[in-house]
């Protein structure tokens, strides 16, 4: 007797459910996703309890007919491909027909639809139909999932809280919005609106209503394209950075994708420019032949394969750095007139706990234990903005300014016509020291130093036979280095660059970052590591008293660095005070008559 036996539709449908429908957000993007197909130019997502009771969608787009509105529900069942080479040239969202059957194996389901002649009415219960009736004409689909996995208990019983669910819907709607800013999308909760764009085309207007106006203005606009990506897109000025990788979103032909690799090189873009553990917000939209990629790698379709992927890094890198270099990006600090404490201030549910924090941020840690926080902006407190405006780039970024004097010995006081500025000696110092450490490193034929007393450093036998091995990238920075017994070694000379205290520490923790880096080598992040470890050893200390001549002078190398604007850790070394706002601080701007 047989013992293989071929499922049940519904069956079947509950398992492949476990895919294609994770959670609430998963919904909400499958049936958006059928509507962007479908032409929709406004599309409403009306929720109750965060999705967990019922999902309603509500667009404008062509409708079904009474045969496609109940055909829709079968396994496997699409309008978007008919034949296997359609796969290699897909322009929709979905393609599988798995996601309608999916969801109503595990809900029930209300839809109404229409191609603006007859429209029809269809109930289902756990993939069931119920009721298939004529409804009423108006052109588009209304459907409504509710009791999400009521027939599931395992997978009900592991949905997450209201917030969570509703944080997961309100990332996903924000990023399709970014995505499709022809389309008006609004996104409800039990009644209270959350998201609400205007569908006019301008992806900084979008930018706006997710991230507001003060993240809109410090966007900056990115184009590239090569033999065989183009990309277009914003990327924030290096001042405006979050805690998470969440909001670097990347499109491809308009489809939210997830690709480490990308999210890895726009963060390497911004080395030096911000905080290494803070991330840029980015929407980089890409565009290629859907013949170089593979859309089909999972049902979600939100993993892509790129089969020229070098190429596209390569043009990301190039566009990005292009972008925010040759730029001034001293923060400027602006006086903002005090308000009520708590005026017009509210938090929605939908906003999950780390993007609240990053948000209320309104300056960068320029103290690193420090923030000033959206509450102490309605204060009437101090807050920084970007003085460029990003129209054109200036051949001379960083203003000429004079040293006026010194703050505790680390702040040089400078002042130019435009105001007065800020430096941290020490950040200074550190850039100039990173650039030209780089610059030494990159070179063959940089000086060598012998010691006096030759040094010996012992390793373990797994750490020596990776050095071993990587060997050669010491001897190219000078360094005269020898094995010297069992899992040992002697230098006997370094690169005149290094720093005249503290030399074994140092050629130490040279050694270990070729050893931690031993298994993805690369020569470049190893010159940057060096650099910035080198650098903060040689900088001017904080509490140090340096005379004017060592701040012209310190001020003449800052001025020559590519990127004068931040420490190699990514703190700024300037900041700036128009004469109008020093003017402001002590109530002299409107008042003309003082002198």
């Amino acid at each position: 007797m047989s013992v293989i036996k071929v499922m049940d539709e519904v069956l079947a449908n509950k398992i492949a459910a476990g895919e294609v429908v994770e959670k609430c957000a998963s919904v909400v993007k499958e049936l958006v996703e059928n509507s962007i197909d479908a032409g929709a130019t406004e599309i409403k997502v009306e929720l109750i309890d965060s999705g967990t009771k019922e999902i309603k969608v509500i667009d404008n787009g062509k409708g079904m007919d009474a045969d496609d509105a109940t055909l829709a529900f079968s396994r496997h069942a699409t309008s978007k491909i008919n034949d296997e080479d359609d796969l290699f040239r897909l322009n929709t969202l979905g393609f599988r027909g798995e996601a309608l059957a999916s969801i109503a194996s595990v809900s029930k389901v209300d839809l109404k639809t229409s191609t603006g002649e007859i429209g029809t009415h269809v109930v289902l219960n756990g993939g069931k139909i119920i009721t298939n009736e004529k409804g009423d004409a108006r052109k588009g689909t209304i459907i409504c999932v509710s009791e999400l996995f009521y027939n599931t208990p395992a997978r009900l019983k592991h949905l997450k809280s209201l917030y969570s669910e509703l944080a997961n819907i309100t990332d996903y709607m924000n990023k399709l919005s970014l995505s499709r800013p022809d389309i008006r999308f609004s996104l409800s909760n039990n009644g209270n609106n959350i998201l609400m764009t205007d569908g006019s085309g301008n992806i900084l207007k979008a930018i706006k209503s997710i991230y507001g106006s003060d993240v809109a203005k410090k966007m900056l606009e990115i184009k590239g394209e090569n033999a065989d990506y183009e990309i277009k897109g914003y990327i924030s000025s290096p001042e405006v950075h979050r805690s998470s990788r969440n909001n670097m979103i990347t499109l491809v032909n308009g489809r939210i994708v997830r690709n480490q690799d990308i999210n890895r090189v726009i963060n390497d873009s911004y080395h030096s420019y911000k905080p290494d553990n803070r991330y840029p917000i980015t929407v980089i939209h890409i565009t290629v032949d859907p013949s170089v990629i593979d859309v089909n790698i999972h049902p979600t379709k939100m993993d892509i394969k790129f089969s020229k992927m070098d190429t596209l890094l390569e043009l990301i890198k190039e566009s990005i750095v292009k972008t925010i270099s040759h730029r001034n990006l001293i923060p400027e600090v602006k006086i903002r007139e005090p308000r009520p404490k708590y005026e017009e201030i509210t938090l929605d549910l939908a906003r999950n706990e780390s993007d609240i924090k990053d948000e209320e941020i309104i300056v960068n840690d320029f103290n690193e234990d420090e923030n000033v926080t959206y509450e102490e902006d309605v204060a009437g407190d101090i807050v920084m903005e970007n003085t460029e405006t990003y129209d054109k780039v200036e051949e001379d970024t960083m203003p000429e300014m004079y040293p006026v004097g010194l703050v505790h010995g680390t702040y040089i006081i400078c002042q130019n016509e435009k105001g007065m500025y800020i430096i941290d000696q020490h950040a200074a110092k550190e850039r100039c020291n990173y650039e030209l450490f780089k610059k030494q490193m990159g070179s063959p034929n940089v000086a060598s130093t012998p010691l006096l007393f030759p040094i010996t450093i012992e390793l373990s036998n797994s750490e020596f036979m990776i050095l071993k091995e990587n060997m050669h990238i010491l001897r190219n920075l000078k360094f005269n280095i020898e094995e010297f017994g069992i899992n040992s070694v002697i230098i006997k000379e370094h690169p005149a660059w290094l720093p005249n205290n503290n030399i074994e520490d140092t050629i130490r923790k040279i050694i270990e970052i070729v050893i931690a880096t031993e298994k993805n080598f690369d020569i470049e992040k190893f010159n940057e590591k060096v650099a910035t470890m080198m650098s903060c050893k040689k900088a001017i200390k904080a509490n140090m008293n340096i005379t004017m001549e060592e701040m012209e002078a310190l001020i003449t190398d800052l001025r020559k660095c590519k990127n004068p604007y931040n420490c190699p850790h990514g703190r700024p070394t300037t900041i700036f005070y128009s004469n109008y706002d020093l003017e402001k601080l002590f109530k002299r701007s409107g008042f003309d008559n003082i002198k």
